[in-house]
């Protein structure tokens, strides 16, 4: 039983997504916020349970990002249609992870293997996203009122899904292309 908590907890983090949806719809930032930060503890207990306990798999191995992308998209999806986010920001980080799962298929239909460790940058880019996302939420509840520190995460978020989603390309599509050159 301990081995399938892990993969529980990501589940119930994808459950969030449609609730934080419709809280952030109806201007219940607070509880948003709330509920937004306890997705966030489930997602360092899981790999925490998982490494801890020897209890990793395959399948929260795949499941983990997927979570974490819903509960990023959903959150920049609803801020950007509420006017908390600029719209444009949404375009660029959806975009960066639209070019990293087509690329991704893509290859894996050609049979190239590609690796699904998550490059420095895109830590980063996650950590910075995440950031902006709980600042804006606690300036929306009056926790505080940093809009310079809204607008640094906001330049951090577009610097840092720009570097980021090049590395991807770099390291998936132009580094393989010269590497398969270099074997001919």
């Amino acid at each position: 039983m301990l081995s399938q908590i892990p993969n529980l907890l990501t589940l119930a983090r994808i459950a969030v997504c449609p609730i934080l949806v419709l809280l952030l719809h109806n201007g219940n930032y607070q509880l948003a916020l709330v509920l937004f930060l306890a997705a966030g503890i489930t997602d360092g207990l899981d790999g925490y349970i998982a490494k801890r306990f020897d209890c990793v798999s395959n399948f929260g191995a795949v499941l983990d990002p997927v979570a974490d992308k819903l509960l990023i998209a959903s959150t920049y999806i609803m801020l950007a249609i509420l006017g908390d986010i600029p719209f444009w920001l949404l375009i660029v980080v959806m975009f960066r992870d639209l070019v990293i799962v087509v690329g991704y298929f893509i290859f894996v239909m050609m049979g190239i293997d590609v690796p699904v460790r998550p490059t420095y940058s895109s830590k980063v880019n996650t950590f910075v996203q995440i950031s902006l996302m709980v600042v804006v939420l606690l300036e929306k509840v009056s926790i505080v009122q940093v809009p310079l520190i809204v607008d640094a995460l906001i330049f951090g978020v577009l610097i840092t899904t720009v570097v980021s989603g090049v590395q991807y390309v770099w390291l998936w599509g132009i580094r393989q292309e010269f590497e398969g050159a270099s074997e001919k």
